[in-house]
């Protein structure tokens, strides 16, 4: 038979001091839920909880500590009515009466402080992003968080960040496991931390406008185009760990792989992840470390491969101070690359390079919908002549992938699904250098950019 029923998929626990917390974040959640007869958010996550986006986000994508019990208990805790059939005293289908469905639109204006030759100084973007999420409680310890991209450059639509959870909890050693399991397409995004950088600041930026061109490989260049695997654990709300193993599913080619694909992993990758988390009423500290080694074919699937392994360490802080919020989030990512393939093909001048990134970022979210944000970024590395050689605008005439930026914003949310930021991004060192960076005559100031966005969630 089908019934309705109010389900609330935040399972017992334990009477340990760190598991009352989640005790006391479960009768808020039916607090809330039976004292108010309207939903203050419309994004799938808002409609399945009943609660507004700020009790899972700062600003959106920063997540609040319910935010990451959310998502780490699979993105299943509900306050809404299910449906559910059982058989005698077998319940076998459990599904929420909403349909996890929400969309995003992102649009822009640019403005580049010196215009590339032959390109406008401005240009605006509507849209700079359009998603469509299928995102919600599959089954009552199955979540997703499935995003559909349109790409206004190529005109299609594409899959996005993608994140399939399964939870749940034990009693060890008197105190909760939650444990899970992740398929995801992104190394990082299954992170609950924005620290890391599938979520880490700027949230949001220019689609147009010159970006260095080094960075780490677990810095995005995966995203998307891998599947990965893993399990992860919370014990005692106190210590986190996962491992996870990635392997190849590039978009937009021809299966089974062969010789047309590029950058393929090799077997599987490995991704770690390990952090210790603790809170002081007011006052809340991650620190932690995380990793990925992968080896790539550059083309096809078979020959010589490039070794990438990245090791990171991050920290985050919070304080609820003045009746706002303090937010400070830095990670510090070492590379060391083996270019076996790409120096035999007379990519690099030498066998092997270091690439190191440094991010901090630190914001306060006033209590009047308004956050101010200052982020400071730093990519150093070994100088190769060949693998960043000199070209206009997105080379380096020193052969050196050292660049810096200081990012300033000013966000304003009239509405918990509405996002609005004037940001302005200032490089000091732009792919080697301060003046004539490239060998024709561009700065790392002409880069500067202003930025500005709406963003809106329903």
């Amino acid at each position: 038979m089908i019934q309705r029923t109010y389900l609330p998929s935040i399972r017992k626990f334990s009477t340990g001091r760190s598991t009352k917390a989640l005790y006391w974040l479960a009768a808020l959640s039916v607090l809330i839920v039976f004292s108010t007869s309207t939903v203050h958010a419309t994004p799938s996550y808002a409609r399945q909880t009943n609660l507004a986006c700020n009790a899972c986000h700062y600003t959106y994508p920063e997540l609040t500590p319910f935010g990451r019990l959310f998502k780490l208990n699979g993105y299943t805790m509900t306050g809404i009515p299910a449906l559910q059939s059982a058989h005698k005293e077998h319940t076998d289908l459990k599904i929420p009466e909403v349909l996890p469905l929400s969309a995003m639109v992102l649009t822009s204006y640019n403005s580049v402080n010196k215009a590339v030759s032959g390109t406008s100084q401005s240009f605006a973007e509507l849209p700079q992003q359009l998603s469509v999420f299928a995102s919600g409680e599959v089954t009552p310890n199955i979540g997703t968080f499935v995003q559909i991209t349109y790409d206004p450059t190529s005109g299609t639509f594409g899959m996005d960040n993608t994140d399939i959870r399964y939870a749940n909890h034990a009693i060890v050693g008197s105190r909760d496991l939650l444990y899970g399991l992740t398929l995801n397409n992104n190394p990082t995004v299954q992170d609950v931390w924005n620290s890391t950088p599938a979520w880490g600041f700027p949230f949001v930026s220019s689609g147009g406008a010159p970006t260095p061109t080094a960075s780490t490989m677990i810095e995005g260049a995966l995203a998307g185009n891998v599947a990965g695997l893993g399990a992860y654990a919370l014990y005692n709300d106190l210590v986190y760990g996962e491992i996870s193993l990635y392997g190849s599913t590039p978009q937009g080619v021809s299966y089974p792989p062969d010789g047309t694909w590029s950058e393929t992993i090799k077997g599987a990758a490995p991704y770690w992840r390990l952090a210790l988390q603790h809170d002081w009423g007011t006052d809340y500290l991650e620190v932690g470390t995380y990793g990925m080694s992968a080896s790539l074919f550059p083309t096809g699937i078979t020959g010589s491969t490039d070794t990438y392994t990245d090791v990171a360490f991050d920290a985050q802080y919070e304080k609820h101070l003045g009746g706002g919020s303090l937010i400070a989030h830095t990670t510090y990512i070492i590379e060391n690359q083996n270019l076996d393939a790409t120096y035999a093909a007379g990519g690099s001048a030498s066998p092997s390079n270091k690439l190191n990134t440094f991010k901090v970022d630190c914001s306060y979210n006033f209590p009047a919908d308004v956050a101010l944000t200052l982020g400071y970024l730093a990519t150093s590395g070994t100088t190769d002549a060949v693998l960043y050689a000199p070209a206009a605008v997105a080379g380096s005439f020193s052969g050196s992938p050292n660049s810096s930026a200081v990012t300033a914003q000013f966000t304003y949310i009239p509405w918990w699904n509405t996002q609005f930021a004037v940001q302005y991004v200032a490089y000091n060192k732009f792919n080697g250098g301060s003046t004539n960076y490239d060998g024709s005559g561009r700065n790392a100031s002409d880069n500067n950019t202003l930025y500005l966005s709406g963003w809106l969630l329903f």
